[in-house]
């Protein structure tokens, strides 16, 4: 597994070893908690092909990725190598030793003019990072055909060295920080867990085309902040409303990138999460984490 050591793929990673699958945890600098490390650098084809062809997988799950966003803008090269190039060698190695391939990709493959976004809807994506993913989907439907690409959206979890969204949203309220929060950009919100106990179920059942998995529910930055706010007795009149129009950034955002999720909900046993109940088993546990 690739982006072992990631907000996403450390819970996914912990969750396999838990259930006694062995795990090959791929990493580039710092090394992966859980499973079994190895070292790979994705801007190598030599190196991704002489790893994968050593440990001989009989899956593949593909979470390294550049996601940030500005950084992507800047370092367009960079973020092509990662993004697309890789998955490409990736796929088509898969390929040859059978492995069944699964992709995390991003709710930025969409332009945000409507949000609720199925599976084989038109994708528009309006940065690079976004631009860089779907052209690492489009890789992989080329080189091979056992295949699952998931999309997913603004993912929230605790992890030792990546800040997810509520977390920085505590922390500023609790240090009494006045905090702008976009009003009008909307995402599905995903907690980790629950996203990673769908990514393992697509996994093992082997499903295969494109998946969304995502939080159930469509919800403003804003508003998702006013929810940890309440949810935690903090000062929600320290969140300030702001445009993206009034954002100084290079990476055009899309303003809705919420997506439609009935098709995991229909055939998946572990169901995308409603904000509300996401967010209070999050608030859990932070709490145990002190305890």
């Amino acid at each position: 597994m690739t982006g072992s050591t990631g907000l996403v793929g450390r819970q996914v990673v912990r969750d396999l070893v838990r259930k006694n699958y062995e795990v090959y945890a791929c990493y580039n600098r710092i090394k992966p908690e859980f499973g079994i490390p190895v070292n790979l650098d994705l801007s190598k084809t030599d190196k991704i092909i002489s790893v994968l062809h050593s440990i001989n997988p009989n899956i593949i799950i593909h979470l390294a990725a550049i996601t940030d966003l500005e950084k992507c803008e800047i370092q367009r090269e960079q973020a092509v190598l990662i993004n697309t190039d890789s998955t490409r060698i990736l796929a088509r190695e898969s390929t040859k030793l059978g492995a069944f391939f699964i992709y995390v990709s991003t709710d930025y493959v969409f332009d945000g003019t409507e949000g609720y976004r199925k599976e084989d809807d038109i994708t528009n994506p309006l940065n690079i990072y976004g631009k860089s993913k779907l052209d690492g989907e489009i890789a992989i439907r080329d080189s091979t055909s056992k295949y699952a690409i998931i999309r997913t959206s603004t993912p929230f979890g605790l992890h030792s060295t990546k800040k997810s969204f509520p977390l920085w949203i505590k922390e500023n309220l609790e240090g009494g920080k006045e905090t702008s929060v976009l009003i009008d950009q909307f995402t599905s919100p995903t907690y980790v867990p629950n996203l990673s106990k769908m990514i393992i179920e697509v996994t093992l059942k082997q499903i295969i085309g494109i998946i969304h998995l995502a939080g159930a529910t469509r919800i403003s930055r804003y508003e998702f902040a006013i929810m940890i706010a309440e949810k935690l007795d903090l000062d929600k009149s320290l969140l300030k409303p702001i445009k993206i129009q009034d954002m100084n950034w290079k990476a055009t955002r899309p303003k809705d990138s919420s997506l439609d999720i009935s098709k995991a909900k229909k055939i998946l046993m572990n169901k995308p999460e409603e904000i509300e109940y996401a967010l209070e088993n999050f608030i859990y546990e932070i709490k145990n984490l002190k305890n």
